[in-house]
């Protein structure tokens, strides 16, 4: 991706978070909007595929289920790492 794109994904992304906290504070359960932002972004990423018409075959299924796979193993790999980063600065005397 461009750093034009990398911004771009960046502040889709945090909109999406940003209506899921809206929606959390209004009272719905966290687990709920959860599945809800994953089956919307399902169903937008068979858009993205197939337009308005028709769905995905087996195969499209499996290559974006192993694009969520491989997002989510990012994710966490990038949690882990702020969190050692966090807990290396707690020992710090600043």
């Amino acid at each position: 991706m461009s750093d034009d794109q990398t911004r771009q994904h960046d502040d889709c992304m945090e909109r999406f978070i940003e209506l899921a906290n809206t929606m959390k504070n209004e009272g719905l359960p966290v687990n709920l909007v959860s599945w809800a932002l994953m089956t919307a972004s399902g169903i937008y990423a068979t858009y993205s595929v197939t337009g308005n018409q028709g769905g995905l075959n087996p195969s499209g299924v499996d290559k974006i289920a192993d694009a969520y796979r491989s997002n989510l193993l990012n994710i966490q790999e990038l949690r882990k790492q702020q969190a050692a980063a966090n807990d290396a600065g707690e020992g710090s005397s600043d």
